[in-house]
This record gives structure tokens, C-alpha cells and sequence, in this order.
């Protein structure tokens, strides 16, 4: 997990300087594709998601490794054509993963957050699962351990090929000729994030478009359908950690409020959407039926919420980074401790976005926990070693936090809308 941390330190700050530059020529080309609120939620969502891998949070079924020692057939050297077995088998593995979780109820839990953003852009690329906490990708390697690819090719070639589907994201890039019919490029992409009748669940594929084309899943941006974005069920919110849950927190309250014993175990393995019909009927769930014309989600601010909601996702990217930036020296407990912060810090100022009354005591109760550590300790997280006022800023941070907290939720009167560009 060292190893990983370390290579999101300089990642992070490669993907925002990405978003910036499209950020920037959208601006220039008077064809912005970016909103405030809706940017700092994806941008969280993603901070959640490298924070939750970085931790190890989750239980992994089985490892690839154990796979590949006790099943392996042959034993291919690592040589150029081992890395291309690996490629294609990781790349095929990422496209059933990607399917599944579009066509089974229990497995759409982890990737609708990923759908959630009623935009598209390179900062939608970042929202990604928290809900993912069981991992089974490893046994859609199966095929990989059986032909002997080696665990150090897979481990390399793994985050390569999750990167290399950030750029894609995009409504800047029109369609690019023949490598359409090569790889995933932004017009496909576009396609699988809409919500049109004709897009739905099409272009599953991850790096190479084959995969679409070969099990009748690809489909093309067609000129007199422009995509349309988000999901069928809106999930109506700027918090994250909300949005990872919401699809399996309908399925139980279906599968407890169903009268059919059948239909509470079916539930979770039947088609993305499906509810039984007396839970349907009784608890009917509101569905975008005119993908056109539906109201899209946005909260009442101010531009000062617009510059505090941006000033507390810097804030925590920068925590995000000295963490990994310490990883060793923070040991276990502190890393879990550390990603309490984060996490609880996420959820608290993403529900001020959405203008929940509760939010402001989510806010105090957090910072006044991180002021007892400072008081405490005189230091946060060792911060002091590298920088020796380093806890007086945290703890100025969270001053500032209960303040901003108290003043939007009972003070301020917005005027303007969170639908503001950047």
C-alpha cells in the first residue's frame, strides 16, 4: 500500500493539472463544460476513492498471485509478448467487470457513482467506488494466471491501464477516425455516460474497442441523438460517500419491504433497475422519463460557497498528499485515524454544498476533535518535522471550518446558484 500511496503523490497532481487546462481552454472557447459544485463533488468522490485503496479498506476474495501460483499451466518470461497477453487479458477482465456491474442490481451499487454527474468531463473520470469492498476482480484473470503472466506484469500493468482511462472524458474531442475501431475514444465514452434510450448500457469497453464490437455492445454517437448525462435516478446530492450507497440502500429497503421470500433473494441478482412488483407499486421511485428535458440537480449558494467548497477540496487534497507524502512515520493507527478526517471532512462539507441544516454540526464536531489532537499532541500527524508551524495551520484550518460552517448554514442569504462554471 506504501508503493501505491507513492505513486498517487504525483498523480493526483498530474490528473488536476489535466482538468485544469480543459477547464481553461473551455473558457477560452466560450464552451465551458464545467460547474462548481458539481466539479468539487467529483473531484471528492475521487479523493475518497484513492484514500479507500491507499488504506487497503476492503476484503479481497482472492489475490492474483495465489491464482497464478497454484493454477498456472505454463510459465511465459516477461518479454514483450508477455506484456501484451497482459494487456489484452487485464483489458478483456476490466470489460466483463464493466458489463457486470451495468447488468446485475448488486453489482451497479459500486459503478453508479461513476454515472452520477449530470456532466461530462475529465473531472467525472474521478468519480470513482467506495462501495467496491468485496474484490473479485482477480478471478476475471483467470485466464491471465492460466497461461503463467507473471504477478509483477499484472501489478504494473493494472494502474497503467485504469490511468489510461481518465482522458476519454471529455466533450472537447470529436470523433477520430479510424482508431474507432481501435481503442475507447471520447465519442464512445460520451455514448456510454448517456442516458438516452439508444446509449444505455452501451460501450463497455475499457482501452480496446473489440470487446463492444465482438459481444453486440458497441454503439456510435449518432449526430441527431446528442447524449445526454447522469442516471436514470437521479442522485440528487453533491455528497459522495451518499451517492456510493444509495443503489444498495434501495435494495435492501425493497428486499425487507417485499412480501414474496423469493423476490427478497432475487433482488440483488436480477437485472440493473429491477424491483418486485408489490414494492414497485407501493414505493414507486421517481425515473427520468424525458432524458431532454428533466430538471437537472443544483443548490442554492452564493459565489462565496462556490470559493469555500473549492478551498475545502484543496484542503483536502493537500491532507490527502501529506499523508501519503508520510505514510510510515503516520503508522496504522494513525492512517486510519487520518482517513477518519478526510472521509467525515468530505462528507461534512459536500452536505453544506447541498445546504443541509445538519451539516454545520458535522463540521464543528470534526474540527473540535482535530483541535483536541493539536492541543494534545502539539503536533498533527508529525506535520511539525517537516514544517514547524505545520499544526498551527491545521489548527487555523479548523477554526476557519467551524466558522464558515456556523456563517453558510445560519447566517448567509444566497442569492445565486450553484450552477455557476468555472
Amino acid at each position: 500500500m506504501e508503493t501505491y500511496a507513492k505513486a498517487l503523490l504525483y498523480a493526483i497532481p498530474f490528473f488536476i493539472l489535466l482538468l485544469a487546462i480543459e477547464i481553461v481552454y473551455g473558457y477560452f472557447v466560450k464552451n465551458q463544460k464545467y460547474k462548481v459544485m458539481d466539479t468539487v463533488s467529483s473531484i471528492s468522490s475521487g479523493l475518497t476513492n484513492i484514500l479507500k485503496d491507499s488504506l487497503g479498506l476492503g476484503l479481497i476474495l482472492v489475490t492474483y498471485p495465489y491464482l497464478v501460483d497454484n493454477l498456472a499451466l505454463f510459465e511465459i518470461k516477461a518479454t514483450w509478448l508477455v506484456w501484451l497477453v497482459a494487456f489484452i487479458a487485464i483489458d478483456f477482465a476490466g470489460y466483463w467487470n464493466h458489463r457486470l456491474s451495468h447488468k446485475v442490481n448488486f453489482f451497479w451499487n459500486q459503478h453508479l457513482i461513476h454515472h452520477s454527474s449530470e456532466e461530462f468531463n475529465l473531472a467525472c473520470a474521478l468519480r470513482q467506488s467506495i462501495s467496491n469492498l468485496i474484490g473479485y476482480f482477480p478471478f476475471l484473470l483467470l485466464p491471465a494466471a492460466l497461461l503463467g503472466v507473471p504477478n509483477k506484469v499484472i501489478a504494473i500493468l493494472a494502474p497503467i491501464h485504469l490511468f489510461a482511462q481518465f482522458w476519454y472524458h471529455t466533450q472537447h474531442i470529436g470523433k477520430l477516425g479510424w482508431l474507432e475501431y481501435v481503442i475507447i475514444t471520447p465519442s464512445q465514452h460520451r455514448v456510454h455516460h448517456a442516458i438516452n434510450a439508444e446509449y444505455i448500457d452501451k460501450n463497455l469497453g475499457q482501452i480496446l474497442s473489440i470487446w463492444d464490437r465482438l459481444f453486440g455492445t458497441f454503439q456510435e454517437e449518432l449526430d441527431e441523438v446528442p447524449p445526454q448525462f447522469g442516471v436514470l435516478k437521479p442522485a440528487a446530492t453533491w455528497n459522495p460517500i451518499l451517492i456510493n450507497f444509495q443503489h444498495i440502500w434501495r435494495l435492501i429497503k425493497d428486499a425487507w419491504r417485499t412480501s414474496s421470500y423469493w423476490d427478497k433473494i432475487r433482488i440483488w441478482f436480477m437485472p440493473t433497475g429491477w424491483r418486485p412488483a408489490d414494492v414497485k407499486s407501493k414505493y414507486p421511485i421517481t425515473i427520468i422519463e424525458d432524458v431532454y428535458q428533466f430538471e437537472r440537480y443544483q443548490t442554492v449558494s452564493s459565489k462565496l460557497l462556490n470559493a469555500y467548497a473549492i478551498f475545502q477540496m484543496f484542503s483536502t487534497l493537500t491532507f490527502l498528499l501529506f499523508m501519503f507524502y508520510n505514510y510510515s512515520a503516520i503508522g496504522f493507527d494513525g492512517l486510519l485515524l487520518f482517513g477518519a478526517f478526510i472521509f467525515v471532512g468530505v462528507y461534512g462539507y459536500t452536505t453544506l454544498m447541498d445546504r443541509k441544516k445538519y451539516a454545520v454540526w458535522i463540521e464543528i464536531l470534526r474540527s473540535l476533535t482535530g483541535l483536541v489532537i493539536i492541543f494534545n499532541t502539539k503536533d498533527w500527524f508529525g506535520i511539525n518535522e517537516y514544517l514547524s508551524f505545520g499544526s498551527l495551520i491545521v489548527l487555523l484550518y479548523f477554526v476557519l471550518t467551524i466558522v464558515a460552517a456556523v456563517y453558510f448554514t445560519f447566517l448567509e442569504k444566497p442569492v445565486a446558484s450553484s450552477k455557476m462554471t468555472l
